[in-house]
């Protein structure tokens, strides 16, 4: 004889489960649209996935050239910054939102693969300037094309009004996002670190 409940029953019972509902994620007035924190929810999965792909990105760019995606990063960096007289350890840190240690790590292999050399700073024995080789600028060069043609296409949607605000907008998370990271970690019982490398 069968136990199983008849279909109608199966089916009432189902109706009376109770919906699980996230709790809101956000409390910030500014962060949410009639109460809800639907679209900061969006938001977050947007910027994750934007995250994920610009990475891929990088990577290929990278593979281009011979390098991984982290000594891509600093490799553009050095060549933005360079001018004529080199770049700093420090500086190329500050903008990349790293420490000065992952920088002189990932310069050392550029230096071998003959891309980045370093000179004594002459305003400041202890320090160090970073510049291209020729290699390295011959590199970049070759690879500029296909860099400005995946941006334009990357930030198509932009008008110049919205490029700005988002530019801002970006250079404030990265502000908060590292206090947040800080907090984390601490809570974690790590060392806090300047970014994710």
């Amino acid at each position: 004889m069968s136990t199983s409940r008849p279909r109608s029953a199966r089916r009432q019972s189902y109706r009376k489960r109770s919906v699980f509902g996230l709790p809101a994620t956000v409390s910030r007035p500014a962060l949410l649209e009639r109460g809800s924190d639907s679209r900061f929810r969006q938001l977050v999965y947007d910027l994750l996935t934007i995250s994920v792909r610009m990475e891929t990105v990088r990577t290929h760019l990278a593979r281009r050239i011979g390098i991984t995606g982290p000594q891509y990063s600093v490799l553009v960096a050095i060549a933005q910054f360079q001018g004529a007289d080199g770049v700093s350890v420090g500086k190329v840190a500050e903008v990349l939102h790293v420490s000065g240690a992952f920088i002189t790590a990932e310069t050392r292999q550029l230096e071998r693969l003959g891309l980045v050399i370093k000179a004594i700073n002459p305003r400041d024995r202890r320090g160090v300037l970073l510049r291209l080789t020729p290699n390295g600028a011959r590199q970049m060069i070759g690879i500029s094309p296909a860099i400005m043609a995946i941006n334009d296409k990357f930030f198509a949607p932009f008008t110049r009004t919205a490029f700005r605000t988002f530019a801002h907008s970006a250079a404030r998370l990265v502000k908060s996002s590292r206090e947040v990271t800080e907090l984390v970690e601490t809570a974690d019982g790590e060392a806090p670190a300047r970014a994710a490398e």
